[in-house]
């Protein structure tokens, strides 16, 4: 059984209140808005007359009833503004029940009204809709977390309590968080300027936008656990893909010169303020290219998100500003290692490295091969430094079983990541294209595998029989949008760049 508040059934009451008055409370009808409130507030000019008749819909937010007339506060998603309503005006014949009982005791701040009018100047100064029309579009049976204000006597400024702030309401409950803190639209209004920024430079490239399986036999293209699923008809197993890579590079073998996708992936694997099991990230593969032209095209791109969220290459994140212009600092992974911890780790063997570790007090497991033992010193000591944007290349081949061999230093590849506030945003190779390497890397992560290694790859035949084929020299790069959209929002936890991030389940009464 649902507990209901007492708001919550004083506003049942009134739905029937009005039903008994022949008012529907969710019509079907279509209203047509011509205008929103942010539109009037920037252009109406007194002196002009304009905006002389205004249809505008939205959620009503306040109420101040003063007899016959009344002020109101509607928002729509542009922003708020006035109303002025005035019983006569709104009910022009003898009937005033649209006003004495339907606006003046059977509304609820939360419910949405069209109204229909005229702009005007009240004599404070206030941009503001003389109504001619309302109605109900649709009640609200839940009250809205009102913010309230008040003024601090010893300072004089407005302090804002009983902010609809706790993180995990505002995660479960987006919808509220979005209707009464107005700058969580702005994050996710900058989140999309963001992808569409990407998405006009990488057209201008000429390259392709595809769509590839989110359910995939095999799963591949990354270190992960996934998520397992049946299909009932074909009788298998199927994952939910963990990257898109490896069949985005079949696009390759097929003769495209150059294909990307937004992707929503998904791994089974650990939650924080950094990491969510379904997240985006957008792949790009281009045919006769390499690592290092890939490193100059990511600068160029994310350079231009940045002028086009913000006017300039010169971001805020928490206590930093991190520039964006053009070039970026490069480092190996060997010479950044090195610089934060002193150790020289490019010639050591396994056993060598889990000493290192050992004395730089970094946690590992006997699972963990020479790839994962690099791999944890670099994300203790390295990469939480990193706060310009920074490529870290050239990475140990036991660490990238998707990447070229290094055409000058043995045992490592051509990879590139760019680390940017601590926190890893890309990651790119020059592509492996030779498919007797390619399965020897395979058959090195199934070994991992049966050492426990729960994140190794899986071999793939059908990919291998597509390099078999033949995939030109390729180089590809995979950005992630909610770590980048985190740094260009300045926000502190990738919750806060996802509509409906994961969460335990709720229990509700």
């Amino acid at each position: 059984m649902i507990h209901l508040s007492e708001q919550e059934l004083q506003r049942r009451h009134k739905l029937e209140e009005l039903e008994k008055l022949g008012v529907e409370a969710y019509p079907s009808e279509l209203f047509d808005v011509t205008f929103y409130a942010k539109e009037i507030h920037d252009n109406y000019h007194p002196e002009l007359n304009n905006f002389q008749e205004v249809s505008l819909a939205g959620r009503l937010m306040s109420q101040r009833v003063m007899g016959k007339a009344s002020f109101a506060e509607l928002m729509d998603t542009s922003g708020r503004i006035q109303l002025y309503i005035n019983r006569d005006e709104i009910c022009p014949g003898e009937d005033k029940t649209l006003y004495n009982n339907v606006f003046k005791k059977l509304l609820d701040l939360g419910d949405f009204i069209g109204v229909k009018g005229h702009v005007f100047v009240t004599q404070v100064g206030e941009t503001s809709i003389h109504v001619k029309e309302l109605k109900l579009l649709a009640k609200a049976l839940r009250p809205l977390p009102v913010v309230k204000e008040k003024v601090d006597e010893a300072t004089g400024e407005k302090v804002v309590y009983d902010a609809f702030t706790d993180p995990e309401q505002r995660y479960r409950q987006r919808y509220v968080d979005l209707v009464v803190n107005p700058h969580v639209r702005d994050t996710f209004i900058k989140r999309t300027q963001l992808v569409q920024s990407m998405r006009n430079f990488l057209n201008d490239k000429g390259y392709l936008e595809v769509e590839t399986p989110i359910l995939q036999p095999l799963y591949g293209g990354a270190a992960a656990r996934p998520f397992k699923t049946h299909h009932n008809t074909l009788d298998m197993a199927l994952y939910l893909r963990i990257a898109n890579e490896l069949y985005l590079k079949r696009l390759i073998v097929g003769g495209f010169d150059g294909v990307y996708e937004f992707s929503k992936d998904f791994r089974n694997e650990g939650m924080s303020r950094f990491h969510n099991p379904e997240f985006t990230q957008m792949e790009l593969y281009v045919a006769y290219k390499d690592y290092h032209w890939m490193m100059d095209l990511v600068e160029e791109m994310v350079e231009r998100v940045a002028m086009t969220l913000h006017g300039k290459t010169e971001v805020q994140v928490g206590e930093n500003v991190i520039n964006f212009q053009r070039p970026w600092q490069r480092l190996t992974m060997f010479e950044a290692i090195e610089k934060f911890t002193g150790h020289a780790i490019g010639a050591l063997d396994e056993a060598a490295l889990r000493t290192v570790a050992d004395a730089l007090h970094v946690k590992l497991d006997p699972s963990m091969g020479k790839s994962k033992i690099i791999d944890e010193i670099f994300g203790e000591y390295v990469e939480p430094k990193l706060i310009q944007p920074t490529f870290i290349t050239d990475y140990p081949v036991e660490m990238s079983p998707l990447a070229k061999k290094h055409r000058d230093h043995p045992g490592l590849v051509e990879r590139f990541e760019a680390i940017c506030n601590g926190k890893e945003i890309c990651n790119a190779f020059s592509e492996l294209n030779d498919p007797i390497d390619q399965r020897k890397r395979f058959e090195g992560q199934l070994e991992l595998g049966k050492r426990g290694d729960v994140e190794a790859m899986v071999l793939d035949e059908d990919f291998l029989r597509a390099l078999e084929y033949g995939m030109p020299p390729t180089a590809g790069l995979g950005i992630g949008i909610d770590r980048l959209s985190m740094i260009m929002t300045n926000s502190n936890s990738i919750q806060d760049v996802l509509f409906f991030p994961q969460m335990k389940a709720e229990k509700l009464d």
